[in-house]
């Protein structure tokens, strides 16, 4: 499958459930301690340098980018999918959303402070993470906090549908953690921190803190 094939089925899968997707997730945070702590530490990283821009990259219909502005954080927000990012303007009409794909991320170099990409990168193949990486790396200001999230695990599989029932053709990557950071030391980032979160689940989570060296 080339680029163009995965990043076309990703973006239909998602144009297709966006409404869904914001209804079902809407709230997801507010129940989540450590979710809400993980944005609280970014967003304190952020604030500690100075602040400025924040790119949420792959914001989906921007709960998560309204949630960093709450915290005080200059955010924007960038997905794949124009579905979701209607869904975004739609649900949050203060705040900035564009279209665009964290494979050419649409920014300038060290335009941002701050990145976060929350269970965003689990639709790229492995191939395809470390030009990402690159991508966060080169739009970064030197010491910029960047934090990821994504699945943890070992397999890819092929969704085929979801929020709602509605047909997608999108594949979920799982990865180890370790097997990320290594990829963000390669594109130039120093770990600070690794969080686990539900080990005890089918499906564990994970939250990489890092940030640009300089």
């Amino acid at each position: 499958m080339t680029a163009d094939d995965w990043l076309a089925d990703t973006r239909t899968s998602y144009d297709t459930v966006a409404v869904s997707y914001a209804d079902q997730l809407r709230d997801a945070i507010a129940g989540k301690t450590y979710l809400r702590a993980a944005l609280g530490v970014f967003a304190e990283r952020v604030l500690a340098t100075g602040g400025g821009p924040v790119a949420d990259v792959g914001c989906g219909p921007g709960h998560v980018t309204a949630r960093l502005n709450e915290l005080g954080v200059d955010a924007f927000g960038i997905d794949l999918s124009p579905g979701m990012i209607d869904v975004a303007r739609r649900d949050h009409p203060e705040l900035q959303f564009e279209v665009g794909s964290m494979t050419d991320l649409p920014l300038d170099d060290a335009s941002v402070v701050g990145l976060l990409a929350w269970w965003s990168l689990i639709h790229i193949p492995d191939d395809e993470v470390p030009t990402v990486f690159k991508h966060f790396h080169r739009v970064l200001r030197p010491g910029g906090p960047l934090q990821i999230g994504f699945h943890v695990g070992d397999i890819s599989r092929l969704k085929t549908e979801g929020y709602g029932g509605h047909p997608m053709t999108v594949y979920v990557h799982r990865r180890q953690p370790d097997k990320v950071t290594s990829w963000l030391r390669d594109a130039g980032f120093e770990i600070e921190s690794q969080w686990l979160c539900d080990p005890d689940e089918e499906v564990p989570q994970a939250l990489i803190f890092a940030r640009r060296r300089p």
